[in-house]
This record gives structure tokens, C-alpha cells and sequence, in this order.
């Protein structure tokens, strides 16, 4: 059956144009209950139980199916996931609108419909012919969806009359909507809402904890006071925008301070790129992420960033007065050039809330429901749920997903979502950290592993096809010690012309996922193999990272090559660009090849090779610093594990040796070779890598301290930076060429991926390259497989596609792609201080040098050499006699009663796992040296748990 709408409408031009839309109604539309005569089996995909055996429910006793309408899902997904809810009919109208409001929850619906466990049933009943409704005149498309929502439960409960008496299950109604239920009781449909259904199953209490609390009454505070001004709606928001009143931006909060937040401004405006917000009420219930829209103050109320740490340590939510003088503290008589844009959050345009991670804060009242839960990161508030688990879930890990905030609530309102585990267990505290960095590290699905080659694999007359065979070559690899996902490998010969032959060989990773198909879509999700302490999340399946890609020795590979003839001067006189097939002759760690390099006695093929590259690669260092290039420093750091409890043992940074430097030297040479490559055939849709140059306020703290030290550090250019950090050295103190090179790479910006086509800025700042790009990591990294097939069109070894050269497509995957590796970076960071924490709780206290690398008003933010590790060393603790803390921001310098402390001063500190707060167990540190009374801690505490001395916690990395 055909049903047609038509219309008029009149075209630019003057014309008169006839529309006609034709929408079709079919009979034959099974309703998803197996044995169902009338519909004849005409189901497809998961079907219904024929006896839904769901959890006893004291409203409805009978078997029955359950039918919610849009809010139910939109809202209570989490409910929905939960094992225990099984037989649901999702009607394609609700669907749609599910589709249209958030992308998230109907990925995650659509996940739930395709698990044949869950028993969940798409019906079409917008193509149905008796479910089917028009919108009527006067109805908006709201009333009409909830009408036939309501027409389509009353169809299934007439329909399901044709089973057999036994079998005849009831279809319920799930709606939150008080209108809409009313309605649907006076048409003769059971309706119960959401709360009332779940509360009905006696068997499963737990559930009531995962129900999303939607009505804000009951949730407040009792005094009902107003504690935030009234969010504006998203219409007059929009007005402000467009009329400048108002400016939009993503609000990011601050892991230090719980009062304190900053906007940054959407569009290319230059001047208040960046806007302060300070105090509670300023930040007006904006959770970090949020898009958001601020008004900006006039300048005679603008505010300096605050150097005070402060941290949401109160239990009390009503304390507001505590709140007040705690924003007292973030004002401070500063100089004119200190103050930044400032203003207040009126609204919010896009709230990008997520489930969180954290732990339970339990309420000091006894048999109370109701009560905080934490979020590990510092940056999110407190959330107040009501849960009657409160006893099981302390000391737990657990999920918790926001639900709303109030206007007269301290906190926002959420509810329970998932137990992860116990708190400090290796295996939660690592779900939790990727949890909290969105990691995607669920195993891979069926349908990407199909996408894998068969095995036995072997190389086939196809694959040879635009392919040359290098297997003759002496190619080897050089990676760390354990390293399985062997991306790259190199060779070395000196050819008959006197010249030298240099070849760098990538793993064909692209040979193996073809544009399009499940694994190239799960690999550019994933974005980046994430490397932690213990574990590695792999971008692609071991299969191909650990085995097919990986260019282990002795066994046939598939390669890209990129080869150059050179002369003895490091000088590239040709470059070749060809696929390959490789048989690596040795796979070596730094150690090994180094020890080759240096031995007296071994002259083989592999060593001569490698002493080749290692003599082209100072030469082509040196020149790349001649050029500007620069050489900064970061403090990394290695545990060396129990072999049976997987423990840390001890900790150090890392040794680089020479062939460390040899092979990133060949890897930057072939990024930079095939950059000028693709860029030259695909001038707007190359991927492309920038390191934009930072702007002169980010060096400030670097050239104030190197002046603390009579030391001048020249930021005007890159090479004037690298030659003023060359001469910066202290015959007295030779740490601190290392120390100003480290805090010169937190003054950088972040390199990112960008599209040629987007963008006219390529040049990368740290390596002096007018442009670059990444090409020799492509196990790891999806940036890299993008830039083999740009590589392998403009070579004539591939077919194109036309996501490739797509710009917007490229941009977008660019984005997706600066994100994940900026997660998987801090997912690295964390993985590294939980390892730290573990290694000082079974070390206990140590007492170790330290140098200054922040000064802040009531802190200092210390390195420990030894250990690679910073942390926070607070002069003002709860509950005990402030000192006088007197903060100089010019020099920058702290004095602590008569101590004058300055960035880079020499400090010993003792170092201890403080375990009082679960959630944020840390490594604390205590001042030794230089003595100040009542602030110095003596040398002799035997353990952290008695008097923990006049010293404060340190701060979460």
C-alpha cells in the first residue's frame, strides 16, 4: 500500500515546483514473537522469547514484553543494558528519535538489539499498515510520535490475542511521561513508568541503583537554597552568540583548583582566545568538556590565573560559606600584565558528559541512600547518587553516569552504573585508567577479525604484483628489548659507484586492511596502539601486530621501502619509493646493535651496515641541529618487574644509547622524504604532521628561571632557543642543562595531524622541517597506514578511493586521530605513576634529592632524578599553623618563614605512598632539606601512618 503526500513549492527563480512523497505500508512486518501465526515467522534478525522468563514483577505478574518510548531510552540505557532486562520492543519511531538527539546512546542500543541474549525487537511500525499514523492537523510531531508509540502497544496487545491462551504474553508500556501515560491507561494499554516497572522486581534491587534520576524534586537540597543563576535557554543563547554578546567555547576545568576553569574561545578570533572563570557560581553547574557560552566581564573585573592548589576535600555540600572564603584565597593583588580575560558561564549549549569513574564517598548518616561519589579525575565534581548498596560498594571502584544539576544543588545528581572492582587491584586500577582516557579496548569483534588473513599465510604471485624483492638485502631491526610489533627495519651497502644505498623498510600494514572494511573501521577508531607499564592495547589484531606485520627476522615481509642513494657526506643524491619483500637478517635491541657497533672483532655484513647508518646518522643530527632543530628532555622512566607477581622492583629512567639516536634519525629522514612526496602529488589531501611554534607568553617560566640563574635563554626562533639551551651550562651544576631542557618541552604545543588541503602552516617546529609527516609506524599508529595508501597511489602500487581524497573526510579523521593520541599519551602517564605507587608501597619511605621545577603560592613542584618522578611538596595542611608564605611571581620565588626557595634550587625530600585516601592514593612528599621548623620533616620516620610531619599531599599527575 502507497500512501503520498503533495505539495508546492515555490523555487528560486519564481517557478513552481510539485512534490510528491511517497511512503509504503506493507502487511508483512513479523512482531517479533516466535510462534506467531498470524505474522508467519516474517522476523528478521533477534526475535522475542515465545515465554518471556523476565524477573518477577509484583505490578505484572504474567509473562510480558516490554515497550519504552524515546526518554526511556534516551535516559535509562543503563538500565536497559543490565542482563536482567531482556524482551524489549524498540519501535522504529523511537529509534529514529533516539538517531537524531544522541549518536552515543543509539550506538549503544543498536549494540544491545544485535546481542541475541537480550532478547530486543526492532519493529517497523512507521511501514506497518496498522501501526502506521499521519500526523494530524494541529498536532506537533512530538504528540503525534508518542500517539503512535501508543498505537503501536495497543496493535501488539490486540495481535498477541492470537497466540495460544498459554502463551499469550502482555506488551507494557514503559514511559516517563505523565500525560502520555495517563493517555495510554484511558486507551486500555498497561503503562507504568520506568521507576515504578523497576522497583516491581523484587528480585533484582541492584537495578534501582542504575535508574537515571530524571525529576529534580526529592533530589535537592532540603534548604532549597538557590545557589546558581538560571542556565539561558539555547535560543537566546544562540541570539548572544550571533550578536557578540555572548562567546562559545569548550569549558576545561582545572585539575588543581576545583574554583577555577578556563573557555577556550571556538573560531579564529586572536584576542580572548582564552577566558578565566573563578568561583562556584561563575562556573555555573559547566562540567569539564561542555560547550558552553560565556559573557565576558569588562576589564576593571578581570582576574589573574590563581597559583593556589586547592582541592574539593569537603564532605558537608551545604558549606557554602566554607565555599566563599576558599574563592577569598583566588584573589590576589597582582600586576596589571597578570590579568586575563575573565568571565561567567550563562548557559549551556552541549553538555559532553560521560560515565565516570571513581569511588564512593559514604554518607556519614546512618541506613542514608543517599550519598558522593568521587570521580577519579579531580577535573569532574562530585556527583550525588542514591544507591542501597552503599556498604558493598566502599572501598570498590565503581561507574557512575550524571543525570542532571540543579539549580539549588552543590553537586550534580547521577546515578550507579557498574562495580569495576577493588580499589588498588592491577587489573581495576588499569580498566579504570582506560575507562577514564577512552581507551578502546574491548576485544575485537567477529565481524573485524574476519577481515584477517587465513593462516597458513604465505606470499602469493598477487602479491608480488608492484612489488620488488629486497630479500637479498642485509636488512635488520633495531627496537627495545621484548618488542614483538617490529615496524621497521634498516639496511646499509655501499654501491659500486663509491656511493652509499640506505634503505628504511615499513611494515605493509595497508596491504592487509583494505580501505573500508570492519578492520579499517575499528583500526581508525582506535587511532594508536596504547603502550602501558604491563600491557599494550593494540590498534590492530595480534595477528598482523605481533606475526603477519611484523618484520621479525629470518621469516618472509611485506614491505613499503623508501631508499636512497647517498654520498659519504649524508647527502641524498636519489630517492626511490617502492613496495617490497624483505628478509630480515637480525632483529636487535639498542643494546646489541650498539655492542656490535663498538666491538673490535666483528666485521660480518649486519655490523658493517649498521656502522654505516650509525656514521650517516651523527651527520644527519648534526646538520638538523645546524638548522635549528631542537633537543629537548623529559624524564622517562623503566620498572624492572617481579617475574612472578608482576611487582615493580626498582625503578630508573631510560638509557638512550647511540643507536637509540641512529635509528630516529633514518625515521625522521624517510617522514620528511615521503611528505615532500605525497604532498607533491596530493597538494590537498596529504596527511600531514605540524608542531606549531609556540606563542612567546609560554616561555615565560622558562626564561624567568634560567634568569634566576644568570642564564639568558633567547626564544625569538627555534635555533636561538636550541643555541641559548647549548649554552646554557653550569660548571657548578650540571643537572641543570638537563632541568631547563625539560621545562622547555612543557613551554611546547602539541604536534598534531592535519590536513594540507585545511591548513597553510606545515612547518614543524621542533624539527626544523618545513613539513613532515608520519610514515614508518603503521602497527601502531592509523595516521600511518592513511599515509602508506597516499604513498602507494602516488607510486602506481594501489587503487585509489574516494574517502582519500576528501579533505573534510581526511580533517575529520585528522581530529579523531589528535585525540586519541593525546589519550593514549596521559593513559601512558597514569599507567606510570600507578606503577610508581606499587614500587614506594612495597620500598617504603625514601629520602631522595630533588630539584624545584614550579614554584606556586603555597607548593613547590619538585623532580627526583633518580626516579624520573615530579610531585608537590604543600607548605599548608588542614588543621595545623599556617606559615608565612610570601609569593614572588616575577622571579619566581616562595619564601617560607625566612627560606627563599627559586625554580631549580636544590631540595631533599621524603617520599611515601599516602594510602589515607583511597581514591587518590599518592606519592606523598615532605620537605628534609633545606630545615625550616614546623615546616621540615625529620630524617627518621619509620612509618608514614604516624605523625605524617607539617607536610601536605602531593598532587595527582
Amino acid at each position: 500500500m502507497l500512501k503520498s503526500k503533495t505539495f508546492l513549492k515555490k523555487t528560486r527563480a519564481g517557478g513552481v515546483m510539485k512534490i510528491v512523497r511517497e511512503h509504503y505500508l506493507r502487511d508483512d512486518i513479523g512482531c517479533g514473537a516466535p510462534g506467531c501465526s498470524a505474522c508467519g515467522g516474517a522476523h528478521e534478525g533477534p526475535v522475542l522469547e515465545p515465554q518471556p522468563q523476565d524477573p518477577a514483577s509484583t505490578l505484572c505478574p504474567s509473562p510480558h514484553y516490554l515497550l519504552p518510548d524515546t526518554n526511556v531510552l534516551l535516559h535509562q540505557i543503563d538500565v536497559l543494558e543490565d542482563p536482567a532486562i531482556r524482551n524489549v520492543i524498540v519501535l522504529q519511531t523511537v529509534l529514529q528519535e533516539v538517531r537524531n538527539r544522541s549518536a552515543p546512546v543509539y550506538k549503544r542500543i543498536r549494540d544491545v538489539t544485535n546481542n541475541q541474549e537480550k532478547h530486543f525487537y526492532t519493529f517497523t511500525n512507521e511501514h506497518h499498515r496498522e501501526t502506521y499514523v499521519e500526523q494530524e492537523q494541529g498536532e506537533n510531531a512530538n504528540d503525534r510520535n508518542d500517539r503512535a508509540i501508543r498505537v503501536a502497544a495497543k496493535w501488539y496487545n490486540e495481535h498477541l490475542k492470537k497466540l495460544s491462551a498459554e502463551n499469550q504474553p502482555q506488551v507494557i508500556f514503559i514511559t516517563n511521561d505523565r500525560k502520555n501515560k495517563e493517555k495510554a491507561v484511558e486507551e486500555g494499554i498497561p503503562a507504568f513508568t520506568c521507576e515504578e516497572y523497576i522497583k516491581s522486581l523484587t528480585a533484582n534491587p541492584e537495578l534501582i541503583d542504575r535508574l537515571a534520576c530524571l525529576s529534580e524534586e526529592g533530589n535537592e537540597i532540603e534548604s532549597g537554597k538557590i545557589i546558581f543563576s538560571e542556565h539561558l535557554p539555547l535560543s537566546k543563547l544562540q541570539q548572544g552568540i550571533k550578536s557578540g554578546i555572548y562567546l562559545q567555547g569548550t569549558f576545561r576545568a582545572s585539575r588543581e583548583n576545583y574554583l577555577e576553569a578556563t573557555v577556550w574561545i571556538h573560531g579564529d578570533t586572536e584576542e580572548n582566545k582564552e577566558i578565566i572563570l573563578q568561583g562556584l557560581k561563575h562556573l555555573n553547574r559547566a562540567i569539564h568538556e561542555d560547550i558552553v557560552a560565556v559573557e565576558l566581564f569588562p576589564k576593571s573585573q578581570w582576574v589573574a590565573p590563581s597559583s593556589v592548589v586547592l582541592h574539593d576535600e569537603g564532605q558537608n555540600e551545604d558549606d557554602m560559606e566554607k565555599e566563599e572564603e576558599k574563592e577569598r584565597m583566588l584573589k590576589t593583588t597582582v600586576n596589571e600584565k597578570m590579568l586575563k580575560p575573565t568571565g561567567r558561564v550563562v548557559g549551556i549549549i552541549k553538555r559532553n558528559w560521560r560515565p565516570y569513574c571513581g569511588m564512593l564517598s559514604k554518607s556519614g548518616i546512618k541506613e542514608s541512600r543517599r550519598h558522593l561519589f568521587t570521580p577519579a579525575d579531580r577535573r569532574i565534581p562530585r556527583i550525588r547518587i542514591e544507591t542501597r548498596q552503599a556498604s558493598t560498594l566502599e572501598g570498590r571502584r565503581i561507574i557512575v553516569a550524571i543525570d542532571g544539576w540543579p539549580r539549588n544543588s552543590r553537586y550534580p545528581n547521577g546515578h550507579f552504573v557498574k562495580n569495576l572492582g577493588d580499589v588498588g587491584e592491577k587489573e581495576t586500577e588499569t580498566e579504570v585508567l582506560l575507562l577514564e582516557h577512552d581507551v578502546p579496548h574491548q576485544p575485537f569483534s567477529q565481524a573485524v577479525l574476519s577481515f584477517l588473513p587465513k593462516m597458513p599465510w604465505s606470499i602469493t604471485e598477487k602479491d608480488m604484483k608492484h612489488r620488488v624483492d629486497l630479500r637479498h638485502l642485509c636488512v635488520c631491526s633495531v627496537d627495545p628489548p621484548g618488542c614483538t610489533d617490529i615496524d621497521d627495519a634498516l639496511h646499509c651497502r655501499e654501491l659500486e659507484n663509491g656511493n652509499l644505498e640506505v634503505g628504511v623498510h615499513i611494515a605493509d600494514v595497508s596491504h592487509f586492511i583494505r580501505p573500508g572494511n570492519a578492520l579499517d573501521q575499528e583500526s581508525a577508531r582506535r587511532g594508536t596502539t596504547v603502550y602501558l607499564c604491563e600491557k599494550r592495547i593494540d590498534m590492530v589484531p595480534e595477528l598482523l601486530s605481533s606475526n603477519l606485520c611484523s618484520l621479525r627476522c629470518d621469516v618472509d615481509r611485506l614491505a613499503f621501502s623508501c631508499i636512497w642513494e647517498m654520498n659519504h657526506n649524508a647527502e641524498i643524491l636519489r630517492t626511490k619509493f617502492t613496495k617490497s619483500v624483505i628478509n630480515s637478517k637480525a632483529s636487535l635491541t639498542y643494546a646489541e646493535a650498539q655492542m656490535r657497533i663498538d666491538s673490535a672483532t666483528m666485521n660480518d655484513d649486519i655490523t658493517t651496515s649498521l656502522r654505516g647508518l650509525n656514521k650517516l646518522a651523527k651527520i644527519l643530527k648534526r646538520r638538523r641541529i645546524e638548522n635549528g632543530a631542537l633537543t629537548l628532555s623529559s624524564p622517562e622512566v623503566r620498572f624492572h618487574m617481579d617475574s612472578e607477581t608482576h611487582d615493580p622492583i626498582d625503578l630508573q629512567t631510560k638509557e638512550l644509547r647511540e643507536t637509540n639516536s641512529m635509528v630516529e634519525e633514518f625515521m625522521l629522514l624517510a617522514n620528511i622524504s615521503v611528505a615532500k612526496k605525497i604532498h607533491e602529488e596530493f597538494s590537498e589531501h596529504a596527511l600531514l604532521r605540524k608542531h606549531p611554534a609556540p606563542p612567546p607568553s609560554n616561555y615565560e617560566i622558562l626564561v624567568k628561571a634560567a634568569k634566576s640563574k644568570n642564564l639568558e635563554i633567547n626564544t625569538d626562533t627555534a635555533k636561538s632557543l636550541a643555541d641559548s639551551l647549548d649554552r646554557a651550562e653550569s660548571p657548578v651544576f650540571p643537572y641543570l642543562n638537563t632541568l631547563l631542557r625539560i621545562l622547555a618541552t612543557r613551554c611546547m604545543m602539541q604536534a598534531v595531524y592535519f590536513c594540507s588541503g585545511m591548513d597553510n602552516d606545515f612547518h614543524h617546529y621542533g624539527l626544523a622541517s618545513p613539513i613532515y609527516t608520519h610514515f614508518t609506524s603503521p602497527i601502531r599508529r592509523y595516521a600511518d597506514i592513511i599515509v602508506h595508501r597516499l604513498l602507494a597511489v602516488a607510486i602506481g602500487a594501489d587503487c585509489t578511493y574516494p574517502e582519500l581524497t576528501d579533505k573534510h573526510k581526511l580533517a575529520d579523521i585528522c581530529k579523531n586521530l589528535n585525540y586519541r593520541h593525546k589519550m593514549a599519551q596521559y593513559a601512558q602517564r597514569a599507567s606510570v605513576a600507578f606503577h610508581t605507587q606499587l614500587f614506594f608501597k612495597s620500598k617504603g619511605i625514601v629520602s631522595e634529592e630533588a630539584y624545584i621545577l614550579f614554584v606556586r603560592k603555597n607548593a613547590i613542584v619538585v623532580l627526583i632524578p633518580k626516579y624520573g618522578l615530579e610531585g608537590t611538596v604543600f607548605f599548608e595542611e588542614k588543621d595545623k599553623p599556617k606559615p608565612r608564605l610570601i609569593y614572588d611571581d616575577e622571579i619566581p620565588s616562595l619564601k617560607i618563614e625566612d627560606t627563599v626557595f627559586h625554580v631549580f634550587d636544590k631540595v631533599k625530600v621524603k617520599i611515601m605512598l599516602d594510602s589515607s585516601n583511597l581514591q587518590h592514593q599518592k606519592i606523598r612528599m615532605a620537605l628534609v632539606e633545606p630545615q625550616i621548623p614546623g615546616i621540615s620533616v625529620p630524617m627518621d620516620i619509620s612509618n608514614m601512618d604516624s605523625e605524617p610531619g607539617k607536610k601536605k599531599r602531593k598532587l595527582e599527575k
